[in-house]
């Protein structure tokens, strides 16, 4: 295992386990400009649209978000073969910081994936979307670098949660709410591939490897490496580059983790797990998905109940407030929460219930995600919910999982 810490600043914090890809050349340099850029990586190589697919479909690249779709599936879906090229990097998880680390310190290896899907789609229209000031400038910057982006432009938005989704993005660019549709479309039926930074890094890569090259690490399933925000109670939080397949438990030791009470993987409309659980960090396999990339360790000086019922909370905060679910379902479900936290005794019954009235039934993902969140939460904690119903663990809330105004 190889480790780099270059700053004391905990986002700008990286470390890898096995060689790195995305984080090449970072380890003693706070960002790379294009020079630099080019002697780690080299130039963009130029690919038409069938060697793109080639390419993607050999690696089985899948989206490093949350919902982990096959890039090249977005591709074909394409109505004409043209379209907007939209780089999602209005990170809206609080507890996310590996896209806006790449546009901060390596965003020529971004702008590499993004230029080249355009050039393969015969578009010039490239957009990168953020949230996070530094990574705006950092991009910006970026752009003044390099002769082949003249026509990409960098677009600010506010970063709310669920204006991150890339339906709620694509709506904000064009001047609507940023908010997901009632409709699930994807962006693709409106002629826009959006994908996340670190998906377009992932690209980038691929296309100097090939795909026999990529898939030197990683498994069989799940070609190549991933990004992970890793956070909470450990020692060495940051952003972390590890293979696909990698067990949860070495990235949960190698972060200096000492006593875990549970562990958040994929963020908040990810899943809590029990430590020690034999789960690796996969997109697509049979167990939980690492989703937005997210590694969260709770340990046993908070109260691991408090924290579940802090998050709920601000996720019904983060409604879309356009379907049932969301406006009511939601903040019932947060107050059924706190009441288990308090340790009324029927509030776990009815926290069930207003589960099975939200999942499924949503005008976007927002709810499914949440109730995902409450659900294993409370399945992991269930010597917490013993405890709570017999007076309470004495613990305070510490706040080890972050929400929005803590980024």
């Amino acid at each position: 295992m190889t480790a780099t810490l270059p700053s004391t600043s905990a986002p700008d914090r990286i470390w890898t386990i096995g060689t790195p890809r995305l984080l090449a050349g970072l380890e003693h340099a706070t960002r790379l400009d294009h020079a630099h850029h080019l002697v780690t990586h080299g130039g963009r190589p130029d690919v038409t649209l069938d060697r793109l697919l080639e390419l993607l479909d050999g690696a089985r690249l899948t989206g490093r978000g949350g919902a982990g779709f096959p890039l090249a599936a977005k591709l074909r879906a394409l109505h004409g073969g043209h379209g907007e090229v939209v780089v999602n990097g209005s990170e809206s998880e609080p507890a996310s910081w590996k896209d806006r680390t790449l546009l901060r310190r390596t965003p020529h290896l971004v702008l590499d994936g993004a230029l080249s899907v355009a050039a393969a789609l015969g578009t010039r229209s490239v957009t990168v979307a953020v949230h996070d000031a530094a990574a705006a400038r950092s991009t910006e910057a970026a752009l003044r670098e390099r002769p082949d982006a003249r026509r990409v432009k960098v677009v600010r938005t506010g970063g709310a949660f669920v204006a991150g989704e890339a339906r709620a993005l694509v709506r904000g660019l064009r001047g609507g709410p940023a908010l997901p549709p009632g409709r699930r479309t994807p962006p693709t039926e409106h002629g826009a591939l959006v994908a996340n930074a670190e998906t377009f890094a992932q690209l980038a890569v691929l296309l100097r490897l090939g795909a026999r090259g990529y898939a030197d690490t990683g498994t069989s399933a799940e070609p190549g490496t991933t990004l992970l925000t890793v956070s909470g109670a450990v020692s060495r939080p940051g952003v972390v580059e590890v293979p696909l397949g990698t067990p949860l438990e070495i990235v949960v030791r190698a972060a200096g983790a000492e006593r875990p009470q549970a562990i958040v993987l994929g963020g908040y409309h990810g899943a809590w797990l029990t430590p020690g659980a034999d789960v690796a960090i996969a997109r697509n396999g049979p167990g939980p998905s690492v989703g937005a990339g997210i590694v969260l360790v709770v340990d046993d000086a908070t109260c691991a109940l408090g924290e579940l019922a802090r998050v709920s909370g601000w996720l019904a905060e983060q409604s879309a407030r356009q379907c049932g679910p969301c406006r009511f379902g939601l903040p019932a479900l947060a107050a059924d929460v706190a009441a288990v936290a308090h340790g009324h005794p029927a509030a776990t019954a009815h926290a069930a219930r207003h589960l099975s009235l939200i999942a499924g039934r949503g005008a976007c993902g927002h709810p499914d995600g949440a109730a995902r969140f409450v659900d294993t939460g409370l399945t992991a904690l269930t010597d917490e919910l013993a405890r709570h119903a017999a007076g309470g663990c004495g613990r305070p809330v510490l706040g080890q999982l972050p929400i929005g105004g803590t980024r």
